[in-house]
């Protein structure tokens, strides 16, 4: 699983200017299995989605991101092995 953490590096104002794109892109993520959750950082400065998948395929994925291909924001990709989850988690767990 990878936590691919967003951090705005433009003005929201340039932000919320490309947000309908970004969000088609991110359904796009979950429509094709590699997205299991995400959400806006607070305060916000960004975002988190959790993933799954292949390392190379998401690094791809993630330059498609119209947020990134407009400099508005960047990417850090964490990867994690999840071990163990709450009850009702347990797709968390997929890919790792």
């Amino acid at each position: 699983m990878f936590i691919l953490s967003l951090t705005y590096i433009a003005p929201l104002s340039e932000v919320d200017a490309r947000i309908g794109p970004h969000m088609a892109w991110v359904s796009g993520g979950y429509d094709n299995g590699t997205f299991l959750a995400s959400g806006r950082k607070e305060p916000r400065t960004g975002g988190i989605i959790l993933a799954v998948g292949d390392r190379a395929q998401i690094e791809a994925l993630l330059t498609t991101d119209p947020f990134v291909t407009a400099g508005v924001a960047q990417y850090e990709i964490t990867e994690v092995r999840i071990s163990r989850t709450a009850g009702g988690l347990e797709a968390l767990s997929l890919g790792g």
